[in-house]
């Protein structure tokens, strides 16, 4: 279980840090520069990294049997920027063992 745990963390970095970018770099590019190919490689790659998070965040739900409140927070924190890694100080790190 700890492999899950682990996989999902790096994932909710990787989403974290995309939808940073997204915000940040690609969207700036789009409509200041012009340049909307940043937005669609960019958000591309951000989908692919959300739902990877959801369908990790349900697996571990159901299997580590979290609380309904941490799982909401954990999605709540998917659709903040920077609050995937908010979570994965205060509700990741935890020891999840049973």
């Amino acid at each position: 279980m700890k492999t899950t745990v682990a996989a999902f963390r790096l994932i909710a970095l990787l989403e974290g840090m995309s939808f940073i970018v997204l915000l940040g770099i690609a969207m700036p590019l789009k409509y200041y520069l012009d340049k909307p190919e940043a937005v669609k490689v960019v958000g591309m790659a951000h989908g692919v990294l959300f739902v990877l998070y959801l369908v990790f965040l349900l697996m571990i739900h159901l299997k580590l049997k979290w609380e309904i409140k941490k799982t909401l927070l954990a999605f709540v924190a998917a659709l903040l920027p920077f609050g995937t890694f908010y979570a994965d100080y205060k509700l990741f790190r935890e020891k999840t063992t049973n």
